[in-house]
């Protein structure tokens, strides 16, 4: 029988269960939230005069932690319409809801005695068959089905979301003694295709893969700063985006996480792994247990390793924690000669053998961190897991790294990973050495297009399972290349699809990429059928190269600046009007020129984590490679019979008006971004390119031709630009937007208004056009204007000037 999930139930609505919920919500699944009853009632509710019976009383404790996950920034859920998709309820009153659920997600206290008193109080009201999990994090699970029945047991395992659920992607399954295969192998395909989650299956060892070795890493951390003398700001900038690690690096992730939590886990290690080889390094520093005594968890508390510290003037200041004295100072900066060295690789794995050759306090930092790494991961294998990479996946999708361990020692390479190793007294463990003796020098290789990685029982390199199913751009980038420049690359996918990746620098569309998406159309009309952009960068492209604009502008090279524009409209008009379908496959930040190039794709399948605008306003321009234009044609079909067609053109003025970014795919459907029934979003990042290459294949097979240039779009002339008009001068004179912000927002109106027409008419895709390069052009010679685009080079955010 073909297993569905239709309902699920969230035992426990903490942060972490209240989380789980809503990202059930966010695919579609209808939720039912459960929690405890509350012992006595609150201040807010004697003054009411209710009861310890009143419904409102007994599921306080769900709806308040459910109102505060939905309050949480970043949202846990990707559209505020997807939380009716939950339904709360308490273990007393509804606990018998139980039987309606196809699976039961336990997420309550990480106390044993607890959770199997859940489930002995479930299994009354579960049917047969239904699966029943636990979200632990550390709790074995052979001693958490004891006394359950043989069904329970054969339908239980542990199913270790990490937080918050939504955005990290790790989904560890933890087999019992008892769960069937069949049940595993539908939660791995259920956490991938469904949740969109790298699904990991672990060992029931303590802290499964993820924390046993992430923990580590940071326990190892917490010791070195003090055996180096380091300062806190110096180990964050040594552990952040140099090594492909979030810009908060290691002490801020602390405080975001909460320190308490880390060092709940690590006494859970310290206490449950006696065999460990580095078993002392899970005990507390006295720095640590100085915090934890002082109750300095990080930003639950308002002050861990930093504290933020009000001025008088309302401003604020962000106070470091000396590790000597344990008292808060301003913050040092942190510089070192080793990483100047590495400012120019821009592939994060080309800098790991520059960095650990520094001759400063970095690559003695870097020898140091890396040799313990290396040596403690090489010892967990077969004892947490049986498979390297699955170390490696568990550290990318739960800790947010951009390559796992075994991958930066491939990066050293294997060899002189040892050598370092030895010098700073550490030893792999045996199967290491006897990997390189069976002349394999890598943990990793790629062949024909899929990952292989190093097996302990063939002693081969095995390919990694389940990736038929999708592309891996990584994988064949050199062997499938048809053509590159400085700022694409074009690659064959097969099927007569190609796929333009770029590579500029944040992959910013300048005349490099613009030249390569030309190739590529030309390419695909002349022997393919179809053109997918996709990129693996971190963002999608945060827009136009504004710093050549800037330049242009600033040296008043306006002939050149206006043909730079028109070929960047151009080249859009090419995307929507190619003989070949095109889709876009954006995800993360896609702004500006990249949002510009996915509206005029024949279709865009989103990842659901795309943060997608027009945002040129904060850089004193108007969308001006075909946004503009765009946003004026789409607000035009939308136009009813009767309707009040202002109104329609005012929401996609405003969208652009107020530089409006998705925090999620979904939410662009609402600013008409994305457009229902055209465009879809998926879930899972690692599936996205082959989905998109489907969809152009399926336009090519079902008769794909060239649509036709637009001449019937109605704009509304002096009706639009006045009551555009009218409302800047009022946003204005209440001093909500600045004299320059208002006259960006002129040269718009005029723009989706159509110019100054004296009625309604219908006008063509390129009269439009000619009017936003006209107004882009124009605004490039204020001079606020350029103070903007200055601002934003040099300090990455928008001036409001």
């Amino acid at each position: 029988m073909k297993r569905r999930i239709n309902k699920v139930a969230v035992i426990g609505s903490g942060i972490m269960g209240s989380g789980i919920a809503c990202h059930f919500a966010n695919i579609g699944v209808e939720v039912l939230l459960l929690d405890i009853v509350p012992r006595e009632l609150n201040e807010k509710e004697k003054k009411k005069g209710l009861s310890l019976e009143d419904k409102e009383v007994r599921n306080r404790i769900v709806n308040n932690s459910l109102q505060d996950a939905l309050k949480s920034k970043p949202s846990p859920i990707y559209h505020k319409k997807f939380a009716n998709r939950i339904s709360t309820g308490n273990l007393q009153d509804d606990i018998e809801k139980v039987s309606e659920v196809d699976w039961i997600i336990e997420v309550v206290v990480e106390r044993l005695d607890i959770k199997k008193d859940v489930f002995a109080k479930l299994e009354k009201h579960r049917k047969k068959g239904t699966l029943i999990t636990s979200n632990t994090s550390g709790i074995p699970i052979a001693k958490m089905n004891e006394g359950r029945s043989d069904d329970f047991k054969k339908h239980f395992c542990g199913t270790h979301f990490f937080n918050p659920p939504r955005y990290l992607r790790l989904f560890e399954i933890i087999p019992g003694p008892d769960t069937s295969e069949n049940v595993l192998e539908f939660l791995k395909d259920y956490g991938e295709q469904y949740l969109g989650k790298n699904a990991v299956v672990a060992k029931d060892t303590p802290a499964f893969i993820g924390n046993r070795i992430g923990i580590f890493s940071i326990m190892s951390l917490f010791h070195m700063v003090k055996d180096m003398d380091m300062t806190i700001e110096e180990v964050d900038k040594l552990t952040g985006p140099v090594i492909g690690r979030q810009k908060s690096a290691t002490f801020r992730t602390v405080d975001v996480v909460g320190l308490d939590t880390l060092v709940h886990v690590a006494n859970g290690l310290y206490e449950n792994v006696p065999d460990d080889e580095q078993h002392e390094l899970f005990k507390l520093p006295d720095f640590i247990q100085t915090m934890m005594d002082n109750e300095w968890y990080g930003s639950k508390s308002g002050q861990g390793f930093y504290k933020k510290i009000k001025n008088k003037d309302g401003s604020s200041t962000i106070k470091s924690l000396d590790l000597e004295k344990m008292e808060y100072r301003d913050k040092k900066k942190a510089s070192f000669g080793t990483l100047e060295k590495t400012k120019s690789i821009e592939k994060v794995e080309d800098r790991f053998e520059v960095l650990i050759e520094g001759k400063d306090k970095a690559g003695e930092f870097y020898r140091k961190n890396f040799s313990a790494l290396f040596a403690y991961v090489s010892n967990r294998i077969p004892e947490i897991s049986d498979d390297l990479y699955k170390i490696d996946d568990g550290m990318r999708a739960g800790f947010g790294w951009e390559h796992g361990p075994f991958q930066i020692w491939d990066a050293i390479g294997v060899k002189k990973g040892i050598e370092m190793m030895k010098k700073e007294g550490y030893e792999p463990a045996a199967w290491v050495n006897e990997m390189l003796e069976n002349n394999v020098e890598s943990f990793y290789s790629v062949k024909d297009g899929n990952t292989y990685y190093y097996n302990l029982q063939q002693k081969k390199h095995v390919k990694i399972p389940g990736q038929d199913k999708f592309i891996v751009l990584d994988n064949i980038r050199e062997t499938k290349e048809v053509w590159s420049n400085s700022g694409v690359i074009i690659q064959d996918l097969g099927d007569g699809i190609l796929n333009l990746e770029f590579r500029s620098k944040m992959n910013a569309i300048g005349g490099d990429v613009l030249d390569g998406i030309n190739k590529a159309i030309d390419l695909a009309e002349e022997k393919y059928r179809g053109l997918v952009v996709c990129n693996n960068g971190k963002n999608f492209s945060v827009g136009a190269n504004i710093g050549m604009i800037f330049m242009m502008a600033a040296e008043q090279e306006y002939d050149e600046l206006h043909m730079a524009i028109k070929y960047f409209q151009d080249t859009m008009m090419r995307m929507r009007y190619s003989s070949i379908p095109t889709v876009s496959a954006p995800h993360n930040m896609t702004l500006g020129g990249g949002c510009e190039l996915s509206l005029h794709a024949d279709k865009v399948v989103a990842h659901a984590e795309t943060y997608i605008g027009l945002v040129e306003f904060g850089v004193g321009v108007i969308p001006g490679g075909g946004g503009s234009k765009e946003m004026t044609l789409r607000a035009a079909d939308t136009y009813q019979k009767d309707d009040v067609e202002l109104n329609r053109l005012r929401e996609n003025f405003l969208t652009i008006g107020m530089a409006k970014v998705s925090t999620s795919a979904e939410e662009a459907f609402d600013t008409n971004i994305l457009q229902r029934g055209k465009d879809i979003v998926v879930i899972n990042k690692d599936r996205q390119l082959t989905i998109a290459k489907q969809h152009a294949l399926l336009m090519a097979e079902n008769g794909y031709t060239k649509p036709i240039m637009r001449n019937n779009i109605k704009v509304l002339g002096k009706q639009a630009l006045g009551a555009f008009l009218v409302g800047t001068d009022q946003m204005n004179a209440g001093n909500y937007i600045s004299d320059h912000d208002k006259k960006i927002a002129n040269k718009l109106a005029y723009v989706m208004a159509g110019g100054d027409l004296s009625e309604a008419q219908e006008v063509s895709e390129q009269y439009l056009l000619d009017l936003e390069r006209e107004a882009f052009l124009s605004l490039t010679g204020e001079r606020k204007t350029l103070e903007r685009l200055q601002h934003m080079l040099q300090k990455g955010k928008p001036l409001r000037n």
